[in-house]
Protein backbone atom coordinates (compact mmCIF):
# COMPACT_ATOMS: atom_id res chain seq x y z
CA UNK A 1 0.00 0.00 0.00
CA UNK A 2 1.48 3.33 -1.07
CA UNK A 3 2.04 6.03 1.51
CA UNK A 4 -0.44 8.90 1.45
CA UNK A 5 0.81 12.33 0.41
CA UNK A 6 0.35 15.47 2.45
CA UNK A 7 -2.39 17.62 0.98
CA UNK A 8 -1.19 20.95 -0.43
CA UNK A 9 -3.16 23.91 -1.74
CA UNK A 10 -2.27 23.03 -5.34
CA UNK A 11 -3.33 19.41 -4.84
CA UNK A 12 -6.57 20.49 -3.17
CA UNK A 13 -7.52 22.53 -6.25
CA UNK A 14 -6.59 19.69 -8.60
CA UNK A 15 -8.54 17.12 -6.61
CA UNK A 16 -11.55 19.44 -6.32
CA UNK A 17 -11.66 19.65 -10.11
CA UNK A 18 -11.38 15.86 -10.44
CA UNK A 19 -14.01 15.27 -7.75
CA UNK A 20 -16.56 17.61 -9.34
CA UNK A 21 -15.95 16.18 -12.81
CA UNK A 22 -16.47 12.59 -11.63
CA UNK A 23 -19.80 13.49 -10.07
CA UNK A 24 -21.18 15.16 -13.16
CA UNK A 25 -23.90 12.55 -13.75
CA UNK A 26 -23.82 10.54 -10.53
CA UNK A 27 -27.18 9.66 -8.98
CA UNK A 28 -27.41 10.17 -5.22
CA UNK A 29 -30.36 8.39 -3.55
CA UNK A 30 -29.53 9.98 -0.17
CA UNK A 31 -30.36 13.45 -1.50
CA UNK A 32 -33.61 12.54 -3.29
CA UNK A 33 -36.30 15.01 -2.25
CA UNK A 34 -33.86 17.01 -0.09
CA UNK A 35 -34.12 20.77 -0.61
CA UNK A 36 -32.34 21.95 2.53
CA UNK A 37 -29.21 23.68 1.27
CA UNK A 38 -27.34 23.13 4.52
CA UNK A 39 -28.03 19.37 4.44
CA UNK A 40 -26.90 19.15 0.80
CA UNK A 41 -23.76 21.16 1.55
CA UNK A 42 -22.88 18.98 4.54
CA UNK A 43 -23.31 15.84 2.43
CA UNK A 44 -21.09 17.12 -0.40
CA UNK A 45 -18.39 18.39 1.95
CA UNK A 46 -18.34 15.05 3.81
CA UNK A 47 -18.08 13.10 0.53
CA UNK A 48 -15.31 15.38 -0.75
CA UNK A 49 -13.27 14.88 2.42
CA UNK A 50 -13.82 11.13 2.24
CA UNK A 51 -12.58 11.23 -1.37
CA UNK A 52 -9.45 13.16 -0.32
CA UNK A 53 -8.69 10.93 2.66
CA UNK A 54 -8.13 7.94 0.37
CA UNK A 55 -5.05 9.61 -1.10
CA UNK A 56 -3.91 12.33 1.28
CA UNK A 57 -3.25 13.18 4.89
CA UNK A 58 -4.57 16.51 6.13
CA UNK A 59 -5.90 18.21 9.22
CA UNK A 60 -9.68 18.46 9.06
CA UNK A 61 -11.44 21.46 10.50
CA UNK A 62 -13.25 21.58 13.81
CA UNK A 63 -15.77 23.88 15.41
CA UNK A 64 -12.82 25.65 17.05
CA UNK A 65 -11.01 26.38 13.76
CA UNK A 66 -14.27 27.18 11.96
CA UNK A 67 -12.94 26.20 8.52
CA UNK A 68 -12.58 22.88 6.69
CA UNK A 69 -8.82 22.86 6.05
CA UNK A 70 -7.20 25.01 8.77
CA UNK A 71 -3.58 24.21 7.84
CA UNK A 72 -4.22 25.25 4.24
CA UNK A 73 -6.44 28.13 5.41
CA UNK A 74 -9.32 27.03 3.14
CA UNK A 75 -13.05 26.74 3.80
CA UNK A 76 -15.32 24.80 1.42
CA UNK A 77 -18.69 26.30 0.56
CA UNK A 78 -21.38 24.36 -1.32
CA UNK A 79 -24.21 26.43 -2.75
CA UNK A 80 -27.09 26.19 -5.21
CA UNK A 81 -26.99 28.19 -8.44
CA UNK A 82 -30.55 29.28 -7.67
CA UNK A 83 -29.41 31.20 -4.61
CA UNK A 84 -25.60 31.23 -4.47
CA UNK A 85 -24.95 32.18 -0.88
CA UNK A 86 -23.95 30.73 2.49
CA UNK A 87 -23.17 31.81 6.01
CA UNK A 88 -19.83 31.93 7.79
CA UNK A 89 -18.71 32.70 11.35
CA UNK A 90 -18.52 36.36 12.28
CA UNK A 91 -15.17 37.34 13.75
CA UNK A 92 -15.09 41.13 13.60
CA UNK A 93 -16.09 44.02 11.33
CA UNK A 94 -12.64 44.26 9.74
CA UNK A 95 -13.45 41.09 7.74
CA UNK A 96 -15.76 43.18 5.57
CA UNK A 97 -12.84 45.48 4.72
CA UNK A 98 -9.77 43.19 4.74
CA UNK A 99 -11.32 39.79 4.01
CA UNK A 100 -12.34 36.72 5.97
CA UNK A 101 -8.75 35.68 6.73
CA UNK A 102 -8.87 32.46 4.70
CA UNK A 103 -9.44 31.23 1.14
CA UNK A 104 -12.79 29.97 -0.14
CA UNK A 105 -13.37 26.93 -2.33
CA UNK A 106 -16.90 27.31 -3.66
CA UNK A 107 -18.84 24.45 -5.30
CA UNK A 108 -21.91 25.70 -7.18
CA UNK A 109 -24.46 23.04 -8.06
CA UNK A 110 -27.78 22.49 -9.76
CA UNK A 111 -29.86 19.68 -8.27
CA UNK A 112 -32.70 17.76 -9.91
CA UNK A 113 -34.63 14.71 -8.72
CA UNK A 114 -35.06 11.63 -10.88
CA UNK A 115 -38.47 10.36 -9.80
CA UNK A 116 -38.20 7.07 -11.65
CA UNK A 117 -34.90 6.18 -9.97
CA UNK A 118 -35.75 8.02 -6.74
CA UNK A 119 -32.35 9.68 -6.67
CA UNK A 120 -30.97 13.18 -6.95
CA UNK A 121 -28.69 14.25 -9.75
CA UNK A 122 -26.07 16.83 -8.85
CA UNK A 123 -24.55 18.89 -11.64
CA UNK A 124 -21.66 21.07 -10.52
CA UNK A 125 -21.68 24.17 -12.70
CA UNK A 126 -18.77 26.00 -11.09
CA UNK A 127 -15.77 25.31 -8.90
CA UNK A 128 -14.27 28.59 -7.77
CA UNK A 129 -11.24 29.37 -5.63
CA UNK A 130 -11.29 32.83 -4.03
CA UNK A 131 -7.98 33.97 -2.58
CA UNK A 132 -8.21 35.20 1.01
CA UNK A 133 -6.92 38.64 -0.03
CA UNK A 134 -10.11 39.19 -2.07
CA UNK A 135 -12.76 37.82 0.34
CA UNK A 136 -13.91 41.24 1.58
CA UNK A 137 -17.15 42.99 0.64
CA UNK A 138 -17.13 44.48 -2.86
CA UNK A 139 -19.17 47.65 -2.27
CA UNK A 140 -17.34 48.45 0.96
CA UNK A 141 -13.84 48.05 -0.47
CA UNK A 142 -14.72 49.81 -3.72
CA UNK A 143 -16.18 52.75 -1.79
CA UNK A 144 -13.15 53.00 0.49
CA UNK A 145 -10.75 52.89 -2.45
CA UNK A 146 -12.73 55.67 -4.14
CA UNK A 147 -12.48 57.82 -0.99
CA UNK A 148 -8.74 57.20 -0.71
CA UNK A 149 -8.20 58.02 -4.39
CA UNK A 150 -9.83 61.41 -3.77
CA UNK A 151 -7.57 62.18 -0.78
CA UNK A 152 -10.31 61.44 1.75
CA UNK A 153 -9.46 61.88 5.42
CA UNK A 154 -10.35 60.00 8.59
CA UNK A 155 -13.69 61.81 8.95
CA UNK A 156 -14.70 60.76 5.43
CA UNK A 157 -13.84 57.14 6.16
CA UNK A 158 -15.62 57.08 9.55
CA UNK A 159 -18.74 58.56 7.92
CA UNK A 160 -18.62 55.94 5.16
CA UNK A 161 -18.26 53.08 7.64
CA UNK A 162 -21.28 54.41 9.54
CA UNK A 163 -23.29 54.61 6.29
CA UNK A 164 -22.39 50.98 5.56
CA UNK A 165 -23.67 50.01 9.03
CA UNK A 166 -20.56 48.07 9.98
CA UNK A 167 -20.96 46.57 13.45
CA UNK A 168 -18.56 48.98 15.18
CA UNK A 169 -18.69 51.37 18.11
CA UNK A 170 -17.16 54.85 17.89
CA UNK A 171 -13.73 53.73 19.10
CA UNK A 172 -13.67 50.70 16.81
CA UNK A 173 -14.76 52.83 13.85
CA UNK A 174 -11.95 55.32 14.39
CA UNK A 175 -9.35 52.56 14.83
CA UNK A 176 -10.46 50.87 11.63
CA UNK A 177 -10.45 54.20 9.77
CA UNK A 178 -6.87 54.84 10.89
CA UNK A 179 -5.84 51.43 9.63
CA UNK A 180 -7.55 52.05 6.28
CA UNK A 181 -5.61 55.30 5.85
CA UNK A 182 -2.31 53.47 6.31
CA UNK A 183 -3.24 50.15 4.68
CA UNK A 184 -5.36 50.43 1.53
CA UNK A 185 -7.86 47.53 1.33
CA UNK A 186 -7.76 45.26 -1.69
CA UNK A 187 -10.92 45.01 -3.74
CA UNK A 188 -13.16 42.24 -2.41
CA UNK A 189 -15.39 40.14 -4.63
CA UNK A 190 -18.01 38.92 -2.15
CA UNK A 191 -21.22 40.54 -1.03
CA UNK A 192 -21.24 40.27 2.76
CA UNK A 193 -24.44 41.06 4.65
CA UNK A 194 -24.39 42.01 8.32
CA UNK A 195 -25.87 39.39 10.66
CA UNK A 196 -24.97 37.34 13.73
CA UNK A 197 -23.15 35.27 11.11
CA UNK A 198 -21.89 36.88 7.92
CA UNK A 199 -24.08 36.08 4.92
CA UNK A 200 -21.82 35.58 1.88
CA UNK A 201 -23.22 35.95 -1.63
CA UNK A 202 -21.32 34.59 -4.63
CA UNK A 203 -22.98 35.96 -7.78
CA UNK A 204 -20.04 38.27 -8.50
CA UNK A 205 -17.35 35.57 -8.18
CA UNK A 206 -19.45 33.28 -10.41
CA UNK A 207 -19.58 36.02 -13.06
CA UNK A 208 -15.83 36.63 -12.72
CA UNK A 209 -15.09 32.91 -13.04
CA UNK A 210 -17.21 32.72 -16.19
CA UNK A 211 -15.37 35.66 -17.69
CA UNK A 212 -11.90 34.15 -17.42
CA UNK A 213 -8.87 34.89 -15.29
CA UNK A 214 -9.30 37.51 -12.57
CA UNK A 215 -6.70 38.29 -9.94
CA UNK A 216 -7.82 36.48 -6.79
CA UNK A 217 -10.57 34.39 -8.42
CA UNK A 218 -9.76 31.08 -10.10
CA UNK A 219 -12.11 28.83 -12.08
CA UNK A 220 -10.80 25.42 -11.02
CA UNK A 221 -12.93 23.60 -13.61
CA UNK A 222 -11.00 25.28 -16.40
CA UNK A 223 -7.85 23.30 -17.16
Amino acid sequence: MSKKKSLTLTLLKQEARAYLAKRKSKLIPALYGVNDGKAIGTYVEHEFKKYLSKKYTYVSGSSASGIDFPVLSVDVKVTSIQQPQSSCPYKDATQKVYGLGYHLLVFVYKKTDDRRRRAARMTFLHGIFVNSSHTADFQTTQGLNDILSRDGNIDDIVAFLEERNLPLDDIGGKQLAERILSETPKLGYLTISNALQWRLQYSRVIDLARGGKTNGVENILRK
